[in-house]
């Protein structure tokens, strides 16, 4: 296991430098130039000439990538174009806004869909699993932007019962310690903000979770069918024993594997930035701030900023794998 694991660490380090080659050449493939933009489309072309050599700009796209990894080497992600500010400073409160919103969804997600599979694989052919697939066929199909729209007309202009955009009360701003906000609520006893922060949170994490949770559900419903056809199922139900532990402790063990890989795919995805929901809820997370920095041909900001996504993201998928003995102790990693 130990070997394993090890092994696994250290494959990552080939696929993000990978991955920066990748976005290294793609960015600098994009048209347009950074120190135009900076200047405006009025300055003189001696003036763009002068800035794009001071940021470096008009070197071979080889030597600027040799030169980003030997700072990133260093714990440097770089400086801003946009704002002049080192990236390692101004990309942890995106990061932290992200990161509360895409945990927030996929506990809804999780919560919600492995149930509601669970019950439509029990209840299989019944009303409920038509009901529950065809919500979950349509939790698919409907577009993000759509339903946070109608989210914010019927919630927050009809009723009234959240806040339209944004993350926090702006007269009354979270004192920022982790950039997870209502765990920083919590820290510092402000249970009046946290319910603020709570009430921000909640309609674009139910935007957000519709996908995974429709996913998630159809996902626990196939495998439960399948596990709730063994011998052991069957015998356990034999004996009389309760539905919830028919289920929850015999069934859902076995069946659990592929859900826990869906699980770990979606956060992933959703950890990369839910441009859609960031924008339209207001919401001040990595993706808002990537799009911005494309705009505005921030070359640094976007090559760290997907650098440190594809980190995260393989970083679940380790640890996803790793779950896998403590779920299911038959598996062995022996290589």
């Amino acid at each position: 296991m130990l070997t394993y694991t090890v092994r696994r660490v250290f494959s990552l380090f080939p696929v993000l430098i990978g991955m920066t080659i990748v976005v290294f050449s793609i960015i600098h493939a994009i048209p347009g130039n950074p120190a135009q933009v900076i200047l405006g489309q009025r300055a003189t072309k001696e003036a763009v000439a002068a800035l794009t050599e001071q940021l470096g700009l008009n070197k071979p796209w080889y030597i600027q990538y040799f030169d980003y990894m030997g700072k990133l080497l260093h714990g440097d992600l770089g400086t801003s174009l946009r704002s002049s500010g080192p990236i390692s400073e101004e990309i942890w409160p995106y990061l932290g806004a992200t990161f509360e919103l895409a945990l927030a969804a996929m506990l809804i997600a999780v919560v919600i869909g492995v149930n509601a599979g669970i019950i439509s694989a029990w209840f299989s052919k019944s009303w409920f699993d038509y009901v529950a697939m065809v919500l979950a066929l349509v939790g698919v199909s409907l577009p993000i932007f759509w339903l946070g729209l109608m989210e914010q007309w019927a919630f927050s202009l009809h009723l009234g019962w959240f806040p339209t955009t944004g993350r926090e009360d702006v007269r009354d701003p979270v004192t920022a310690i982790t950039h997870l906000y209502l765990i920083d609520t919590l820290l510092q006893g402000r249970f009046d903000q946290f319910g603020v922060v709570l009430k921000h949170l909640v309609l674009p994490s139910f935007a957000l979770a519709t996908i995974p949770m429709a996913i998630i559900a159809r996902m626990t419903r196939a495998t439960m069918l399948e596990v709730m056809r063994a011998d052991y199922v069957r015998t356990a139900r034999a004996k009389g024993l309760r539905m919830f532990w028919v289920v929850y402790k015999h069934s859902l063990k076995n069946a659990v594997i592929p859900v826990l890989t869906v699980i770990g795919l979606q956060l992933g995805l959703l950890l990369g930035g839910a441009i859609l929901t960031e924008t339209i809820f207001g919401w001040p997370g990595i993706g808002r701030y990537l799009y911005d920095a494309i705009a505005f041909r921030d070359y640094p900001v976007i090559q760290s900023g997907i650098l440190i996504i594809a980190g995260i993201f393989v970083l679940i998928n380790l640890i996803v794998d790793l779950m896998y003995v403590f779920v299911d102790p038959r598996i062995k990693y022996t290589k």
